[in-house]
């Protein structure tokens, strides 16, 4: 029985290395898509911080500058003044972009501990596959050698390991009922949980989660109000170099800082648009439902079946043992010839007279 057993012993574990990887693989991409996503909303933090500094260094240092250099043309320090206004609007209106800082919610953390459990749990069932592999080799050495200390003690860790593929069962069938009902409607419920948790706003969430054309931008109108005024910075910054720089050279020094200073922050704009739009979080978002989803869902669907083949097997195993051990000889030979039932045969045969040599024709008994 034992050796009808061990080939659906051996596929069962097959498909649990096999139902193992793929749940590590949909694990591990769920854990790279919380990085990628992690990695942009700290860009989009870092450019901001970046660029309101930047803003502010030049309001406090280049156009204070400019503004007591061109004090003798009101009009010239009007448009300094303008320029200084609409680089502070600027600087408000960035701010408002970076909607993460300050969120209790670390997904770098969320992602170090996603890793952190599946490498513990990858390595369990390694250990387990492995136990169960060794478990029905020496259960098969055993019957080959007839050996019964070894059998004991195979029936005694076929019994352990029956006792855990049917724990390991019963925590794989939850998780893949669990997991399948979130898969059937995560959008909802990962909304509720995440603003839960952020506090952010519904129309930020639905914008990133969603990401299609029936929600509208949320930071669309600090895009636009920014770009406006980074526009108008670059027209007075034109006109006063035109008209400054004749009457008071020591006015170029600072605009060509401002100029510097007005094209960094053009750059660091155009790359916050490209972070801000839903496309890169949400491309995030996809990428960790298909890995729980897909093929996390898929490797616990045959790591379920693999402790049902296994729990299967084993306890079939445990069964025909016994059996098996009831066909193996006596290890002492001369057990044989022990009993009554025996020995009374080959009593009889002793007992029997011996039949005198037979002589024959033209053979004669050569004397002693």
């Amino acid at each position: 029985m034992e050796l009808h057993c061990c080939p659906t012993r051996r596929a069962g574990i097959g498909i649990g290395f096999y139902g193992n990887s793929e749940t590590s693989d949909g694990v591990s991409q769920l854990s790279s898509a919380l990085l990628h996503a992690n990695h942009t909303l700290s860009a989009i933090d870092h450019l901001v911080l970046e660029t309101v500094e930047r803003l502010g260094e030049a309001v406090r240092t280049e156009l204070t500058t400019l503004e007591e250099v061109l004090a003798q043309r009101t009009e010239l320090v009007a448009a300094a003044r303008g320029a200084r206004r609409q680089a502070e609007a600027v600087a408000q209106q960035l701010q408002g972009l970076a909607f993460w800082r300050g969120v209790p919610l670390s997904l770098l953390q969320v992602a170090e501990d996603v890793s952190f459990v599946e490498e513990y749990r990858w390595l369990a069932y390694v250990l387990l596959l492995l136990l169960e592999l060794l478990v029905c080799l020496f259960t098969l050495l055993g019957l080959a050698k007839q050996s019964k200390w070894l059998v004991i003690v195979m029936t005694v860790m076929s019994l352990l390991v029956l006792v855990l593929s049917w724990g390991s069962m019963g925590l794989e069938a939850a998780t893949a009922v669990g997991l399948s009902d979130f898969c059937s409607s995560p959008d909802t419920y990962i909304l509720n949980l995440t603003q839960e948790e952020t506090g952010l706003g519904s129309d930020i969430l639905n914008y990133y989660f969603l990401c299609n054309q029936a929600v509208s931008n949320p930071f669309q109108q600090r895009l636009t109000l920014s770009q406006r005024a980074l526009a108008n910075i670059h027209s007075q910054l034109q006109g006063l170099e035109r008209e400054a720089v004749p009457q008071f050279p020591s006015a170029q020094k600072p605009l060509l800082s401002l100029e510097e200073t007005l094209n960094v922050t053009e750059g660091n704009f155009h790359q916050l648009v490209a972070l801000v739009h839903c496309r890169g979080l949400h491309k995030d978002y996809g990428a960790a439902l298909r890995g729980l989803c897909e093929d996390a869902l898929e490797g616990l669907l045959f790591l379920l079946l693999y402790s049902l083949l296994s729990a299967g097997a084993l306890a079939t195993t445990l069964c025909s043992l016994p059996r098996a051990w009831a066909l193996f000889p006596p290890r002492n030979p001369s057990a044989l010839c022990s009993g009554s039932h025996l020995s009374e045969p080959l009593l009889y045969a002793r007992l029997e007279p011996v039949p005198p040599p037979r002589s024959f024709p033209g053979c004669r008994r050569l004397p002693h």
